[in-house]
């Protein structure tokens, strides 16, 4: 099937681009419920599989951590002062130095925070909570730490395990991720099932109070999943009942708790400019969101494009789902 125009970018009254891709709306059955483009068009889930990553962790790790310290095991954060401090606060309460993340060193995303503190470090890293809540896991369980990002880990293997169960699939599309650890490849409407099944905590077995509690720490904590002007932390700010997050390459997904429907979207072209407006218009059109929540996401709903520092045109997203 073909790509749906997703995204418009429009600049002084002239389309200038278009942002194709694929929308899928699953309920927990694996059953679509809506769609854009092609339900059935593989891609890698990239970091918004962390809320399931997270469940495993939490589903091996024995600490009594706080929704802050759980909600950035799901982040791919800013690495902003507050994402900083609580990565090292769950390290802490499971034992684990610091030295331990094999997650690459980088600046924090955030250029406040980077200007603040212009050191590259691992805990920097938008990954570091995930990283920080598998070697929680490892060192709870006894497994090896220096080598918890490969494939035949029994962490990754468990990993793999789950996202099998709550995907609904026989087998997944194994890779690299660019923090270092596997990630998964699937088709489209494979990753909204595993976001419907975390949105309604069924069909996940033994993992479903742990996925539960991720999610619950995602909304209930939404600043620790991505920070300031991230479209994640917004729209759960804006709209409660909703777990929301990115992934690299245009893929972005989100669980709609009080309907148990599971959201994925990707954009062809993998740009992360039209997965803000896309999502929002993808979840006015189910009705989750309302036009006064629309407005209120307006900076992400439909962001402007700069001509000469002021605004000349707009991101527009309008395209339309096909109910099945």
């Amino acid at each position: 099937m073909p790509a749906a125009p997703l995204v418009r970018v429009v600049r002084s009254g002239l389309e200038e681009s278009v942002h194709h891709g694929d929308v899928a709306v699953v309920d927990a059955d694996g059953s679509l419920v809506a769609v854009a483009g092609d339900p059935d068009r593989p891609a890698f889930a990239r970091s918004s599989m962390k809320p399931l990553q997270a469940a495993v962790s939490l589903s091996l790790a024995p600490f009594d951590f706080p929704d802050d310290e759980v909600s950035v095991m799901c982040a791919s954060h800013n690495a902003e002062p507050v994402h900083v401090r609580t990565v090292r606060s769950l390290l802490g309460r499971a034992g684990v130095v610091e030295a331990a993340l094999r997650c690459p060193s980088k600046l924090p995303m955030d250029e406040e925070a980077a200007l603040a503190d212009p050191t590259r470090r691992p805990v920097n890293s938008d990954c570091s909570g995930k990283h920080g809540g598998m070697l929680a896991a490892c060192t709870a369980q006894g497994w090896p730490l220096g080598s918890y990002r490969d494939p035949d880990h029994p962490l990754q293997r468990a990993v793999l395990e789950r996202v099998l169960l709550a995907s609904g699939r026989s087998e997944v599309r194994v890779g690299v991720d660019g923090c270092g650890v596997p990630v998964h490849g699937m088709p489209i409407r494979a990753m909204a099932t595993i976001y419907a099944r975390l949105a309604s905590s069924e069909r996940l077995g033994d993992l479903e109070p742990h996925a539960r509690r991720a999610v619950d720490a995602m909304m209930a904590r939404p600043y620790l999943v991505a920070g300031r002007n991230r479209v994640d932390t917004a729209l759960m700010e804006a709209r409660p009942g909703v777990a929301v997050k990115a992934g690299a390459e245009g893929m972005i997904c989100a669980a709609v708790t009080d309907a148990g429907l599971g959201v994925a979207l990707k954009v062809r072209d993998g740009s992360a400019r039209a997965t803000g407006p896309a999502l929002i218009r993808a979840l006015y059109l189910l009705g989750v969101v309302d036009e006064a929540a629309v407005e209120e996401l307006e900076a992400f709903a439909r962001p402007a494009v700069l001509g000469g520092g002021e605004r000349a045109g707009d991101l527009v997203s309008d395209f339309e789902l096909a109910v099945s």
